[in-house]
């Protein structure tokens, strides 16, 4: 089971980062972390199959919030193709995504 957030607005790094996807293994604590210039379902996609899929392989859950980048069409697929249950984060567990951020 992953937590995956988003950590916004940052400083901005150089070649122009100034938002992070972070996601972290809840049985593990195992954080992988990844500096974004624009947030977007693709750059999303992207993180989930380079940090995830294909170094861990396929998580049975991945808790995210509701942001468009986690709802939208393509990421649902993604979900769907994979076998991976795709949760929102009750008011409970945005407490658990919150150790994310620190």
């Amino acid at each position: 089971m992953w937590g995956i957030d988003l950590i916004d607005p940052m400083p901005t790094a150089t070649g122009g980062a100034k938002h992070a996807i972070v996601a972290m293994d809840y049985f593990t604590k195992w954080v992988e972390a990844e500096p974004l210039v624009h947030i977007t379902e693709v750059n999303t996609i992207s993180f989930v199959k380079k940090n995830i899929l294909y170094r861990f392989g396929i998580p049975n859950t991945i808790i995210t919030d509701n942001g468009t980048q986690f709802d939208g069409r393509k990421f649902r697929e993604l979900c769907d193709k994979y076998g991976i249950k795709n949760y929102y984060a009750s008011q409970h567990i945005r407490r658990r995504i919150a150790r994310l951020r620190q």
